[in-house]
């Protein structure tokens, strides 16, 4: 999964299971029941789960190109050291 899918697939998430939540609430409380509102949720979670863990194809139409091992090894350059000299105080220096 891409960098972009997963923010997809978080996003799918968020709004799943709050409208999920919205749906089981209200159907719950129109019939007034408490189970049905449990089962419904259930159902929504369940439902997210299988749309957004998974690997689907939606989710990687971004991918990434990695160097070869090969190359990165040639064009790779070691990172510059940078030395700091320390300032001293007048009061150090006594």
């Amino acid at each position: 999964m891409d960098w972009q899918g997963q923010k997809l697939s978080e996003q799918l998430m968020q709004i799943m299971l709050v409208a999920s939540a919205l749906i089981a609430f209200s159907v719950g409380y129109v019939i007034g029941s408490f189970r049905l509102m449990l089962l419904i949720y259930l159902g929504g979670v369940v439902l997210t789960t299988l749309i957004t863990i998974p690997n689907w194809p939606f989710f990687n139409r971004h991918p990434l190109k990695w160097l070869d091992s090969d190359e990165a090894e040639r064009n790779s350059t070691p990172p510059e050291t940078v030395v700091q000299k320390k300032k001293t105080s007048k009061a150090h220096q006594k």
